[in-house]
């Protein structure tokens, strides 16, 4: 999420687009072994916490409204971090995981010394951050050895420590359009340029099952889109990995000067989506009435674009970045 209107989609863009594939519009859930045994997570909070975070600019627009917006920002950010932390969990045996804010992620990073470090999605346009906590979280990310996942708002903050900032998804600046900004939202498919780079291990072995058919006939991904803004090119040293029609840069890599960073525009931290078990763990006491009817909200809300189980396109992915993050640290030590 990369921006205050991207909670408020236009009803035209909630509405179930074509599937492009004569296959079914889902994922099926199947069992999987976790492949790692452990590694150590630095999972950074890329949102707004509280008035030291803001810039003047926010400060000026938002007004009186700002407690309000940092509130929602905190609640966003909760849930943010509950899905990457749960993927975690969930794909390796043994995980070691610290959670840390923006500005204080140089400082977990020094004194956690992650084996990968994760950076979540965001809410708010940059020009609202503190330019001081994004100088100095650029200063260390532009130098670091450390093997970096960014997701979404963390995909764009990459980018802008390197010197590429966003713009909305038609390509004006985000201040002059704050509001009414064009978004890719829900399920979407994206097409990876880029086959054989190791993050797509297994793609080209059909037969193996891996991957799903639409990936390896069409070299297609089905992942979760939620954003207003991107980034209008690629920062120096980054390989464009996978393209989609409204955002060209959906998916990067970097790979110079020692550096690993793999970025990409949507969440495939959306994994593990599983609304109704979500449901039942969130509160198991519910009463039976109050259950049934949570349940047919829930299943009058699906689209054939919402995951009834795990997405395993996003998963492998996840997977794949975290077992490079140890070959990579291998290699360097």
């Amino acid at each position: 999420m990369t921006s205050q209107t991207s909670q408020h989609v236009p009803d035209e863009q909630l509405d179930a687009l074509p599937f492009p594939y004569s296959q079914r519009p889902f994922c099926p859930y199947e069992p999987f072994e976790k492949r790692i045994k452990s590694i150590r997570v630095l999972v950074v909070n890329d949102l707004l916490r509280d008035e030291s975070d803001l810039s003047e600019t926010a400060r000026r627009e938002w007004g009186d409204s700002a407690a309000a917006k940092l509130e929602r920002e905190r609640y966003i950010s909760g849930l943010a971090l509950d899905n990457i932390v749960n993927n975690i969990t969930r794909l390796v045996e043994e995980p070691e995981v610290k959670v840390a804010h923006l500005s204080e992620a140089v400082e977990a990073a020094e004194e956690f010394r992650p084996e990968a470090v994760v950076l979540s999605g965001t809410l708010s346009d940059f020009d609202y951050y503190n330019p001081e906590v994004l100088r100095r979280f650029g200063a260390w990310a532009v130098r670091t050895t450390t093997p970096i996942l960014g997701i979404c708002g963390g995909h764009q903050l990459v980018g802008l420590c390197f010197g590429v900032p966003c713009v909305t998804l038609d390509d004006k600046e985000p201040g002059a359009q704050r509001e009414g900004r064009s978004f890719e939202y829900q399920y979407r498919f994206i097409r990876i340029t880029e086959p054989d780079d190791p993050i797509f291990q297994g793609i080209h072995e059909r037969e193996a099952g891996v991957w799903q058919d639409y990936t390896t006939e069409g070299r297609i991904l089905r992942v979760w889109q939620n954003h207003g803004l991107q980034l209008p090119r690629l920062p120096e040293g980054f390989q464009l990995l996978a393209t989609s029609y409204l955002c060209r840069n959906q998916m990067m890599v970097k790979r110079t000067s020692g550096q690993l960073i793999y970025t990409v525009q949507f969440h495939l931290e959306k994994s593990f989506q599983d609304l109704t078990r979500n449901l039942q763990r969130v509160n198991p006491n519910l009463a039976p009435e109050e259950r049934k009817r949570l349940l047919r909200e829930e299943a009058s809300a699906r689209t054939m674009w919402a995951h009834p189980n795990e997405s395993r396109d996003g998963r492998l992915l996840f997977e794949n970045f975290m077992i490079l993050a140890l070959e990579h640290n291998r290699r360097a030590s």
